[in-house]
Formats: C-alpha cells, structure tokens, sequence
C-alpha cells in the first residue's frame, strides 16, 4: 500500500491580524479568520515549495536520488512563462531523469498531484504551494499562503486507504485570473455552497471509510465556516472538522490550505493544535452563518487519534476526497502558529500593492547564460577543492583563489548551516538598482558574509540576510541557508539562497 512517507510544512513568518482589515476598511471579508499569512518581498509559490520540500526529503524515508516523480500544485506561478518545476528540480538537486507534472488552475491541485503519486512506480515527491492575491479593497482580506510537501512510497508511516472522485459542472464557481483579467464568483454564496457541499458529500461517502469514524477532516476552507458547511450533511463532528482547520490562523492558501490541514491532521509531533474555530468579530450576520458559528465556535483543536484522517478538495466543479491511516511527524508544522505581527501598511509594502517598482539606472547586468551557470552554487552551495594546494574556492570556477593554479576543482555541497562574520545594513536609497523594489517595499535590508564550516574547509560568501530585523543580526549569529528570490531582470526572476538566523 502507498502512502505518505514523510513530509514538510512552511508557512511565512509575518500574520495579518484581522483586525487590522477590519479597522482599514471597517469591516473584514475574511470570515472566521483571526490572522492570515503574509509572504515576504523575496517569497513567493517556488521559495515556498523549495523551503516545504526540503523540510519533506530531510527525513530518512527516502533519498532525493531516488525519486521517479515530482509533482506541484499552484494556482500562482511566479512567472507567466517558464515552468516552474525545472527550477524546483534544480534547487533541490533531484535527478535530472526525474518525471515531472504540474497541476493548476484551481484550489483542488494538489490533489490531482497526489493522485500522480500514488500511481506513481517508487518513490515521489508532491508540492502543493500557493500565494493567492485579490483586490486589496475585498477579494485580498481572507487570502494567505503558505506550503505543503509529501513524499508518497510504498510501506508508508501513513497509508493511503482510499481516494474518490466527484465532478459536476458548477456554472459561476471560479477562482482564478483568466487572461490577464480577474474573474470574480457570481456572488450567489448560498449556490456556491450547496454545490461545493454536494460534491464534497458524495466524495467523501465514496472513500472506504466511515465518516462518523474520522478524527480529522482537512475540508476546502475558504475562510473558517466554510468546512463546517461543507460536511452539514456527512456525519463528520465538529471535533474533525476543527482538527483539519488551518484557515483561521493562515488564511486561505489557495491550493495549499487542504494538504497544510492534512498535514496538521496528521501530525504525531505536536497533534494538538491551540487553534479555535471561533466566529469572526465582523461575521456575517444570515442565519448559516449565526448556525455555523454556534456549532463551530467553541471547538478545540484535537490531536489526531486512532481513526482515519480524511482530506477533501474542491476545485473547479471537481471535488477529491482522501482517506489516511496513521501519522507522522511534519517538519515545519509549527509554522502554523508562529510568525511575527505586522500592520496593515507593512502588508501593503510587502505584497507589493502600494510600490511602483520603478527604479533608475539598470543595475549590475548578469545575462542568463552566467546566471545559469552559476546556478549549483547560488542554490546548492557548490563550492569546490583545489586539487594542487587543497585549499577551497566558492565559487569554483577560474583560478584556484589561494595558489592561483587554473586547476579542476572537486565539487562538493558545502553546509546550510554557517555563521555570521561581518555585517552591514543597507539603507533607504542604498541599494543598488535591481535590489531597489526590495527596499521600497521591506526597508533596510542587511548584507553579510557568512562562513560554512565544511569538511573540505571553509567557505566564506556574501548574501543578504533575510526573515529578521537588519537590527536584531549580530556577527557571530547562526544562520541557515533558504531559496529566495533575489530580482528580476529581463522580465525572468532570478533566485539564489539568501540566509536567515536559526534563534
């Protein structure tokens, strides 16, 4: 039987309390949401992937080298053209032979990419990242963001015992921007649920599990009452409900908030999740919604016990249901607790919504033909050896940097893991040009040189510094490489790793 054999979480650091929309605009259109994640300037879909997928392949349940698939889910890729997978292969160094597929459009992506999976001969990898944005007025207020990685093989901590399957063609029920344009729902609210309920039910009733067995049911969740409206007429407790809900305290993710809520179902590390499914201050004031806050409102996050676990998608007439056995500990799942309160003008900087861009001059000119090949190093660490003196070069190209010999240096991945040596801050108007956005829109950002202590010797680099206050980094702090996305020149984003403090 296949199944999930490891897996891994990230959620941005920085929270949008609710009740900064509420006071921006005098109310919230984020029902049942307490606080939404924010991706910073350098996150985006790929940076989310990359970080949830790494977190996934540190277990030992299987080696990178042996993946035969890689599948990923988004509803918002970083680049109109250009596949995004190409560049998560490469930044996590999987094999170049490895099969890829890649799943968007709509909010049930990841469970089609699931689906991949598990039909999947050895071992695979599956991504679900998302980053929604809407109209910052109304459409933006529940929409967070965050990512989920499962690594599926055969004898899995958490079996896989069932998946099904419903479509129904559901005339007005969109998500996404189609050509350029952004394509609103009809706004019938009651349509939209009891076509999302009635998939969602005839799914899950498919699936070889009791319902009134479950004890945790990851339901899409647009905001926090969706779920429990959703399952109305399945006998699935609120209790279930509540310990598959992630949506109150990251907001909606698009694709990625079913399979974050899965993974928290599934979670045997720290189960026991202190979230609530409490109503919103400014809920809606219809019937449903005064019912669903009665039976919602006061349900304690539950760790996940001796039932099954279920997830249900919805996504463009299309809904997915999944049973799973067991659990596992998820690496990263704390994130969804954690992270750091900003306002709602930093919100606004930080997604981009009140920056321009517009810089002068053209910055340094890097073609992508150098770019790429430096990719191994900007990604991976790559350092090298030199073979005459035995001292070490980063990056390892050209002369070796001690004996000046042009030599062919011995490659290896120097660690993730390093200290800070020096230190400075760049400040407002001292960027240079193709890092100038990223300062009109996170501030004060610093630049270090940070020195990885590996086996064949030391590696000393620059890299900016990012996921801390330029004030709160000290030399001699501990840092921890991530894949980031660092400027875009001639309309391509360019990504390489930038490091964050680890305290």
């Amino acid at each position: 039987m296949r199944g999930i054999a490891a897996a891994g979480a990230y959620v941005p650091r920085f929270r949008l309390p609710a009740e900064e929309l509420a006071s921006a605009w005098g109310t919230s259109h984020a029902s049942g949401i307490r606080r939404k994640a924010v991706p910073a300037v350098d996150e985006d879909a790929l940076t989310m992937a990359v970080e949830a997928a790494e977190r996934a392949l540190s277990s030992d349940a299987v080696d990178r080298d042996e993946l035969t698939l890689t599948a990923v889910a988004t509803t918002t890729p970083p680049a109109e053209e250009g596949e995004l997978l190409p560049r998560l292969v490469r930044a996590l160094a999987l094999p170049k032979s490895v099969e890829t597929a890649t799943v968007g459009g709509h909010t049930a992506a990841g469970a089609e990419a699931l689906s991949r999976a598990l039909d999947a001969e050895g071992p695979a990898l599956v991504v679900v990242a998302d980053c929604p944005e809407g109209d910052p007025a109304e459409g933006d207020h529940p929409l967070g963001a965050g990512a989920a990685a499962f690594v599926v093989d055969d004898d899995p901590s958490a079996p896989v015992t069932g998946t099904a399957w419903h479509t129904e063609e559901t005339p007005g029920v969109r998500f996404r921007e189609r050509g350029g344009e952004e394509v609103d729902s009809l706004g019938v609210t009651t349509y939209q649920r009891n076509a999302v309920r009635e998939a969602v039910t005839d799914a899950v009733s498919s699936l070889p599990v009791d319902p009134a067995d479950v004890d945790a049911a990851a339901v899409h969740q647009p905001d926090g009452r969706f779920p429990y409206r959703a399952t109305a007429d399945l006998p699935v407790s609120n209790e279930a409900v509540s310990a598959g809900t992630v949506v109150d305290r990251i907001g909606d993710a698009g694709a990625a908030t079913v399979p974050l809520g899965l993974l928290a179902a599934l979670d045997d590390a720290d189960a026991a999740l202190d979230g609530d499914a409490e109503s919103d201050a400014n809920a809606e004031s219809d019937t449903d919604a005064e019912s669903d806050a009665d039976d919602a409102g006061d349900v304690e996050n539950e760790p996940n016990g001796a039932g099954p676990s279920i997830a249900a998608f919805f996504g463009g007439g299309t809904a997915v249901a999944v049973a799973v056995e067991g659990g596992l500990a998820v690496e990263g799942i704390a994130d969804l607790d954690g992270g750091a309160t900003i306002d709602y003008v930093s919100y606004l900087r930080e997604r981009g919504y009140v920056v321009d861009g517009e810089v002068a001059g053209g910055g340094a000119h890097v073609s992508l033909p150098n770019w790429r090949r430096s990719l191994d190093q900007r990604y991976r660490l790559v350092a090298g050896v030199c073979p005459e003196c035995g001292s070490v070069s980063f990056p390892p190209e050209g002369a070796c940097q001690s004996c000046r010999s042009r030599v062919e240096f011995t490659e290896f991945e120097a660690p993730r893991t390093g200290t800070v040596r020096a230190l400075t801050v760049i400040g407002q108007g001292g960027a240079p040009p193709e890092f100038a956005e990223l300062q009109q829109r996170d501030g004060a950002y610093a630049v270090a040189i940070v020195e990885l202590d590996a086996d064949a010797g030391r590696v000393r680099l620059p890299a900016q510094i990012t996921d801390a206050d330029p004030g709160d980094v000290a030399v001699g702090d501990e840092v921890r490489a991530t894949v980031r996305r660092i400027y875009e020149q001639e309309g391509v984003p360019r990504y390489g790793v930038k490091f964050e403090p680890t305290a």
